[in-house]
């Protein structure tokens, strides 16, 4: 049996369209996922107790369950009780943003917390209100020490953005499995596939260490 690199020449603009689709899943969810973290994040260290506790149930409901269960949930549960047609890009991005909301929620609750707390002190000595001094002084610090930990979470919802394919969407994994279906090359389409993914996660890692550089992030990784 040989190799045929033809029919990963033929295929390389369908996978490479996939790709883009991927890193366009991703992108979205991992942006909207951090302004639900963020968001999120804060409430899980605040004193108000009802809002602390909703935060939790969310983070554990989320993170305790696997992202293919949620997308199913979103994709074939919710439009049979909403009596609703869900379009399947939309389903993607709701769930991957959900899912990643919750990661990233941990992220900012531990750079947070971080934070020495002397520096809420100093804030509210200055006559800040609570929110002005985390808005102002906490989250901008916490923020640099976020960078490492949210490539991960970028890296790791770009991979598993792959499980969409299951609801029909047409990202990088789905196109491989189509072109499968149609031409037999198991092996050279997904070796095909499996390279491009990681070129999309070499990038991104080389991205975020440009950024700990950047901001001069002394990551220890011992």
């Amino acid at each position: 049996m040989s190799f045929n690199f033809a029919l990963i020449i033929k295929s390389l603009p369908l996978l490479l369209a996939g790709a883009v689709v991927t890193v366009k899943i991703t992108l979205i969810s991992v942006s909207m996922g951090i302004v639900i973290g963020m968001f999120v994040g804060i409430a899980r260290v605040v004193k108000v107790k009802p809002v602390k506790w909703l935060a939790a149930v969310y983070v554990d409901f989320i993170r305790g369950t696997p992202l293919l269960v949620q997308i199913f949930i979103i994709y074939f549960a919710l439009p049979m009780v909403l009596g609703i047609h869900m379009d399947p890009f939309f389903a993607a991005i709701t769930a991957c943003s959900i899912n990643s909301g919750a990661y990233v929620a941990e992220i900012f609750r531990a750079g947070i917390q971080a934070v020495d707390e002397g520096q809420m002190e100093a804030g509210r000595s200055l006559g800040l209100t609570w929110t002005q001094t985390m808005q102002y002084i906490i989250v901008p610090q916490a923020f640099k020490s976020v960078i490492p930990p949210l490539g991960n979470e970028f890296i790791a919802l770009l991979k598993d953005s792959s499980l969409v394919s299951v609801i029909g969407f047409e990202e990088l994994t789905r196109r491989g499995q189509l072109i499968i279906a149609r031409t037999y090359g198991s092996l050279e389409i997904w070796v095909t596939v499996a390279f491009l993914y990681l070129i999309m996660t070499l990038t991104i890692s080389r991205l975020v260490a440009y950024l700990e550089r950047r901001f001069d992030i002394k990551n220890d990784r011992s």
